[in-house]
């Protein structure tokens, strides 16, 4: 028996690691580009910009996200719209403060949600209704961005450059996560590791696989494309509403590109463990759409994959011993990638089995919140109800 499960474990690996995307390697990854290799539009300027970015109490990072946007060395005209969605703090005054000597910042005051909105879709909506309010041209490109994120000044360029180059109509980026305190550099990473493994990159950026996923974090999209899809009302309600954007561009015949990032990083911190625990609780059950038999069987691969190769690894005997040994050497090996990006030790991999029972844990206490009716709680508002659309699948 023992032998038998040692042999599906392997199995499973060999399908992840050689049949899933490459979901473990270390790309792809963007060049920096300069503003001379933008292609000019027909009227001879690059393609127009606009930055869309939703803000609720974000005065701690307000300031140093929109100075990098602000900042941008990009030789088309740029704009940014900071929804300020009702902050309890100095927010909106902090932003109305910077130095804004091109003019291109525009602080919006927003309005409270309408009934069936999750808050932050609401303030992107208003911001691209501004966005195109304030349109002298019907192309060009809409940038969604978070208020915790600090670009450098090739940033847009290289995005707008990667959607020219490859005709995409979406182009996405990882951030670049903060991982200083001790439970960032213990969880950070494996939340990059597992993320990679739901929304495979090569496979988002294969045109003939249905796989959609991007990183909320850095979002360009081509206007045309973001009209088609019946604009940010398509995504009313959801909660994973980066990757449910992926999804309706791409089965609205939209090419997707996802990577990693080395211009853009965020600066939200996850000082210790119950941090990144309500980060993981937030969604994991919205992207099992609420399905107990999801949970259960999200469970029962978490201990295949993850947790049984070590175990049998450390305590069966024989054939079980030493195929489970190799099953659990090869998983810590697909780690190391990410370890490397995120300049870590690789003894970091050796916890990996410790890392998926914490990620694991958390998912059954997203479960929990929901059938609690606790919803999903972020920015000090409750959700009960939510689009369960992850973007994996049509």
């Amino acid at each position: 028996m023992l032998l038998a499960l040692a042999v599906l474990c392997a199995a499973i690996w060999v399908g992840l690691l050689f049949f899933h995307g490459r979901f473990w390697q270390k790309g792809p990854i963007l060049a920096p580009a300069t503003p001379d290799q933008i292609i000019p539009t027909t009227d001879g300027s690059a393609p127009a910009v606009t930055i869309v970015v939703p803000a609720r109490d974000e005065a701690e990072s307000i300031e140093v996200a929109l100075s990098s946007l602000m900042a941008q060395d990009y030789p088309g005209p740029l704009s940014i719209i900071l929804v300020n969605d009702r902050s309890a703090d100095n927010t909106g005054p902090l932003a109305r403060a910077l130095p804004d000597p091109a003019n291109r910042l525009h602080v919006l005051d927003g309005v409270a949600p309408q009934p069936g909105w999750s808050g932050k879709l609401w303030a992107v909506s208003q911001g691209v209704q501004e966005a195109e309010r304030r349109a002298t041209q019907g192309d060009g490109y809409i940038l969604l961005t978070d208020a915790d994120i600090i670009h450098a000044p090739q940033h847009v360029a290289t995005l707008v450059r990667k959607a020219q180059t490859d005709r995409l109509h979406m182009v996405s980026e990882m951030v670049e996560l903060q991982c200083e305190s001790l439970a960032e550099r213990a969880l950070v990473p494996a939340f990059v590791f597992f993320f990679a493994l739901l929304y495979p990159f090569a496979r988002v950026n294969d045109p003939k696989s249905r796989t959609a996923g991007a990183a909320g974090g850095t979002i360009l999209l081509q206007r045309d494309m973001l009209r088609r899809i019946g604009g940010i009302d398509a995504l009313k309600g959801a909660l994973i509403d980066d990757c449910t954007l992926a999804l309706c561009v791409k089965q609205a015949g939209g090419l997707l590109y996802l990577g990693h990032s080395q211009l853009a990083r965020s600066i939200r911190p996850y000082p210790g463990p119950a941090d990144i625990w309500r980060m993981i609780t937030r969604t994991a059950y919205v992207q099992l759409r609420f399905s107990p038999l999801l949970l259960v069987l999200t469970v029962l691969g978490m201990l295949l994959v993850w947790i049984t190769p070590a175990l049998l690894g450390l305590f069966a005997h024989g054939p079980a011993h030493w195929i489970g040994a190799a099953t659990w050497l090869a998983s810590t090996c697909s780690f190391l990638p990410t370890l490397r990006r995120f300049k870590l030790s690789p003894l970091w991999a050796l916890a990996l089995p410790f890392i998926a029972v914490f990620y694991t844990a958390a998912t059954v206490g997203s479960a929990v919140n929901h059938h609690r009716g606790r919803g999903v709680v972020w920015k000090n508002r409750s959700y009960t109800d939510a689009i369960p659309n992850d973007g994996r699948t049509g």
